[in-house]
């Protein structure tokens, strides 16, 4: 690592490209859940935003391995990083802040508690609970039943905490040196992560077809899919990160004191686990 000057990279293609492909992702992803139809910019969207995840990458692994970063390029990336990860708990705030929302204030309101309590006239037989088996208005039905959280969801959560684990010890491998322990153990996280998203697809599949818990299943259904799909889409670019992490580590790339591409990428991934903890106890258990 160069500490004589401050590297300035050359100018990018990728910011821009990446726009456009996350917005055919985004309203192809709309128009798959709202009409069905969509697939078309969303599989646009989708291999456009992997090519551009592969050619930004590979533009800075050139940059790093050529030793243009310095000291400052390095808090550069940190901060970079740190506000990233900001952004994104802001995201899931949302979404949490929501699902707070309807329980605490808007369930009650409807069931005629609170300064609001008036709008309880619009359906007088209506009774707040939570899950929402039942909605207010009879035209849109709620599940026949929910997702046993001590089933399927606690294996996920036991499979994620023992993955933040596993990629503890293959970052402590990595500053101690040691390779065979740094690749057996980030193998592990991939190989955790990986069940994760099968079983979260089997408990799709489960919940659409035999529990009639599907998007159009009022407010809870909805926000259940909301909040478990969103994170699922986080655990799929999470070990896409740790995969081109594996990859780097195999072509020799750290050293103990210069990977913070794979610190990086914990960072991500712890984020990702308590996530995860925080939608177990919230969306699954209470």
């Amino acid at each position: 690592m160069s500490t004589s000057s401050y590297y300035v990279p050359a100018t990018s293609k990728w910011p821009i490209i990446s726009v456009i492909f996350l917005g055919f992702l985004a309203v192809g992803a709309g128009m798959l859940m709202t009409s069905g139809s969509g697939l078309i910019p969303f599989l646009i969207g989708f291999v456009g935003t992997l090519w551009v995840m592969y050619g930004w990458f590979m533009d800075v692994f050139k940059e790093s391995q050529a030793g243009l970063y310095d000291a400052q390029m390095d808090r550069s990336f940190r901060q970079g990083m740190a506000w990233f990860i900001f952004s994104e708990v802001m995201f899931f705030a949302a979404f949490f802040g929501t699902l707070f929302y309807i329980r605490v204030f808007a369930l009650p309101w409807l069931d005629g508690e609170g300064a609001k309590g008036v709008t309880a006239l619009l359906w007088p037989d209506f009774v707040a609970t939570w899950p929402l088996m039942t909605t207010p208005d009879p035209s849109i039905g709620g599940p026949d039943a929910i997702v046993n959280p001590w089933t399927l969801p606690l294996i996920n959560t036991l499979l994620l905490v023992a993955s933040s684990i596993t990629l503890t010890f293959a970052h402590h491998a990595l500053k101690h040196q040691d390779r065979k322990k740094l690749i057996n153990w980030l193998v592990a996280t991939l190989v955790l992560g990986g069940v994760f998203l099968v079983i979260q697809g089997i408990e799709y599949v489960h919940a659409w077809t035999e529990l009639g818990l599907t998007l159009q299943a009022g407010i809870y259904g909805a926000t259940f899919f909301l909040l478990t799909g969103f994170h699922g889409v986080h655990v799929t670019i999470g070990l896409i990160i740790l995969a081109v992490m594996l990859v780097r580590v195999l072509k020799g790339h750290f050293t103990p004191d210069q990977h913070f591409a794979f610190e990086a990428s914990a960072w991500y991934w712890h984020f990702v686990d308590v996530v995860w903890i925080g939608l177990f106890l919230f969306v699954y258990v209470f």
